[in-house]
């Protein structure tokens, strides 16, 4: 079975532009996939995403941009409309490779096509209904530890990142730094807790999620010299944001779901320093490529070890583990098992 020959629709979400100028998780996954898929020789694929989106690939949209960066749609008209409309055109492909959560499983009656879901994560418990309604679809986990033990999963693929972006550094800068969603779940507050404790500087970067919390738990310990906040970090601010790092904090509150930041920081050589939840002893190497810890004082003791850290093996590990060219030779191994099942069946 060549099948390389087969027909791939990758579905992105459309909050942002895929992939996203700045943040945006599940489309940089989706774009990773896609432009995987492309240099792998796949002689078809296509991605549906907002139509402002870039690929190799072919590329199908209706909404013009991101509704995140347009605030005049109403978020869920934006993602119906693309949802139903890639639905729609289900029949020209072999595979639809679903990176857009739970709304797509919901039109699986209604199409013949075989649908791949890679679970990014679990926005509310509810939503579990409908994952549960389709236990006879195909699933892929992230990490081991974002698993909800009544679905079915092929595999658990992680994450892999785009390494042309991220200048490996051998000489370690001197600023902590924390970047990425700001949101309680993502710990912004403790990593400002752990720079005044130790009195290190510490860059902040990223979009705000939750306005209240950054306003009231961030915001205020922002002086402009010890304790910065730049905003949103595209790749080329990115890479000049981590040769400025000693060390990347991510202090995560709830359980890790696999954790971009912690493979860019590592291509990059910056060890991490990161809460014992979830995914992130699945991606960090305790002792080699950073620190799991369980509370801020754990983390402040972890800064005095970074040093220890080679950051030859940060990059080696991600080398391995978490590139775009391993997720996407692991994908090609999932879609074999799912041509394979359904063949059996006929």
């Amino acid at each position: 079975m060549d099948i390389k020959k087969k027909r791939i629709a990758v579905l992105a979400p459309v909050a942002w532009r895929t992939p996203p100028r700045a943040y945006g998780a599940w489309e940089t996954v989706a774009s990773n996939i896609t432009e995987g898929l492309v240099a792998r020789g796949w002689e078809s694929v296509t991605l549906f995403a907002t139509r402002d989106s870039i690929t190799k690939a072919r590329l199908i949209g209706w909404v013009e941009k991101g509704y995140e960066e347009d605030k005049n749609q109403i978020p869920l008209v934006s993602t119906c409309l693309h949802i139903s409309k890639a639905m729609q055109m289900a029949d020209e492909f072999d595979l639809v490779h679903n990176n857009f959560d739970y709304i797509p499983l919901t039109y699986l009656p209604f199409i013949k096509t075989q649908m791949l879901t890679t679970i990014h994560g679990f926005s509310d418990p509810d939503i579990l209904r409908v994952y549960h309604d389709h236990k006879d679809s195909y699933y892929v986990s992230i990490s081991d530890a974002d698993r909800d033990r009544d679905l079915p999963y092929l595999a658990t693929v992680y994450n892999g990142i785009d390494l042309s972006n991220l200048t490996f550094r051998d000489k370690p800068g001197n600023k902590l730094v924390c970047y990425g969603r700001i949101h309680p779940d993502k710990g912004f507050h403790l990593a400002v807790e752990l720079a005044r404790k130790t009195g290190k500087e510490l860059i902040l970067a990223g979009i705000i999620q939750d306005q209240s919390y950054f306003d009231n738990e961030v915001k205020p310990y922002v002086d402009g010299k010890q304790i910065k906040f730049i905003g949103p970090v595209n790749p080329r601010q990115r890479d000049a944001l981590l040769e400025q790092a000693y060390v990347v904090i991510h202090l995560n509150t709830i359980p890790e779901r696999f954790g971009l930041v912690m493979a860019e920081a590592m291509a990059a050589g910056v060890p991490v320093i990161a809460m014992d939840s979830g995914s992130c002893r699945e991606v960090i190497e305790h002792g080699k490529t950073g620190y799991l810890v369980n509370s801020v004082d754990q983390a402040a003791q972890a800064l005095d070890k970074i040093g220890r850290i080679d950051r030859k093996n940060c990059r080696k590990r991600v080398e391995e583990n978490f590139t775009i060219d391993k997720m996407v030779e692991n994908y090609e191994k999932v879609y074999e098992q799912i041509f394979r099942r359904e063949a059996d069946k006929k």
